[in-house]
C-alpha cells in the first residue's frame, strides 16, 4: 500500500484525508525579518484551527535553514491530531545569506543532508550547528526553490541534489516558483536530472493566473497547487475559483492542489494575525463547493495531493 512519510512515521496515503499542500508550521528567514514564527503551542493552536476547518494533513514546505524545528512539529502534530509532512531541500537562494554553509558546500555533502533528513531523521538543529543531532523523525517531500524568472547557479546546485535524493528515495519534488514564474525551466532542470514533472509540484503558480500556462505545465505531468488562498493582497479568491473551474472543464482537476502558504507571523490567527492558517478549509473549500461540487473538493483536497505524495517504491 501506498504510505507518505509524517513527522510522526509513515502513514497510508488514503489515511491523509484532506490535505492543505504548501504551509510552514514554523518558519524564520531574512526574506521577512521580524515576522518569524517558532513558538510550539501557538502552532499546536494554529494547527487545532486547521483540523477544526476539515483538513487532516498539512505539507509543511519549509526547507533545510529557515526554522524547522522536528520535535516541535511533532509535538505540534500530535497536540493537534493534523498529520504533518515535513520537508527537506532548499529554497530559492535569497533566503540564505553570503556566507550560509548551502552556498558553498559540495555536491555530496548537499546530497548527504537530503538523504539524511529523508532515511535517518531531520536534524535537531536544522543544520546550523557544526555536529549533526539526528531526531526520529524524517521529511517526506523534497522543497526547492526558484528565482524570479531564472534559475541562479547556487539554485542549479541545489536541484541537482533535490533531484539526486528524489531518485533515491521516492519522495515527491515540491518547487517555489516566485510569482508562477520559471515554471517551465524547472521542470526542464528537474527532468534533466532525471525528476520527471509527474512527480513535481509547482508552487504559487496561482500567483501567476494564466490558464494556458497552467494547462501547458499540466500536460507536461506536472502538479500544481494553489497555495496563496485567502491572501487578498495578491488578488480575490474568486480569481482562483475560476482558475480551478477552467482546470475541471479542461478535465485536469486531479492535477491541482490547494493550500495558503502562511508565511508570516502577522498571518496567523495564534498570534493576533489573520486571516489564519485554517482560511482554506473555514473559508474557500464552502465556496468551491458551491460552485463545482462534492466531487471536485475531493479531487484537490484528497485524490490529487494523495497521489503526488505517495513514495515510489522503485526508487534506486
Amino acid at each position: 500500500m501506498p504510505v507518505v512519510e509524517t513527522v510522526l512515521g509513515p502513514v497510508a496515503v488514503h489515511e491523509l484525508g484532506e490535505v492543505d499542500a504548501h504551509e510552514h508550521v514554523f518558519l524564520r528567514t531574512p526574506v521577512n525579518p521580524g515576522d518569524e514564527f517558532l513558538d510550539t503551542d501557538k502552532a499546536a493552536a494554529e494547527l487545532l484551527r486547521v483540523a477544526a476547518s476539515g483538513i487532516r494533513t498539512v505539507v509543511d514546505l519549509t526547507p533545510v535553514g529557515l526554522g524547522r524545528h522536528p520535535g516541535q512539529l511533532a509535538e505540534a502534530s500530535r497536540t493537534s491530531g493534523i498529520h504533518v509532512v515535513a520537508a527537506t531541500g532548499f529554497h530559492r537562494s535569497a533566503h540564505y545569506p553570503a556566507a550560509h554553509w548551502a552556498r558553498h558546500a559540495d555536491d555530496a555533502t548537499l546530497l548527504d543532508v537530503l538523504l539524511d533528513d529523508l532515511r535517518v531523521g531531520m536534524d535537531s538543529h536544522d543544520w546550523d550547528f557544526p555536529r549533526p543531532m539526528p531526531s526520529p523523525h524524517k521529511a517526506g517531500v523534497i522543497k526547492l526553490g526558484a528565482s524570479y524568472h531564472r534559475i541562479d547557479r547556487h539554485e542549479e546546485r541545489w536541484f541537482a541534489a533535490g533531484a539526486a535524493a528524489a531518485r533515491s528515495t521516492g519522495v515527491a519534488v515540491a518547487v517555489h516558483t516566485e510569482i508562477g514564474t520559471a515554471a517551465h525551466a524547472a521542470l526542464d532542470l528537474l527532468d534533466k536530472h532525471g525528476v520527471p514533472a509527474g512527480r513535481v509540484l509547482l508552487a504559487h503558480t496561482d500567483r501567476n493566473p494564466d490558464p494556458e500556462l497552467h494547462l501547458d505545465l499540466i500536460a507536461r505531468g506536472a502538479y500544481l497547487v494553489y497555495d496563496t488562498i485567502g491572501r487578498i493582497k495578491y488578488r480575490p479568491d474568486s480569481v482562483v475559483l475560476d482558475l480551478i473551474e477552467r482546470m475541471a472543464e479542461a478535465g485536469k482537476l486531479g492535477q491541482i492542489c490547494l493550500g495558503t502558504d502562511v508565511g508570516r507571523k502577522s498571518s496567523l490567527n495564534a498570534y493576533g494575525g489573520g486571516p489564519g492558517m485554517d482560511v482554506l478549509g473555514r473559508d474557500f473549500v464552502p465556496r468551491l463547493r458551491r460552485r463545482l461540487g462534492h466531487q471536485a473538493v475531493e479531487t484537490v483536497l484528497r485524490y490529487a495531493p494523495q497521489a503526488l505524495l505517495a513514495k515510489e517504491t522503485s526508487a534506486t
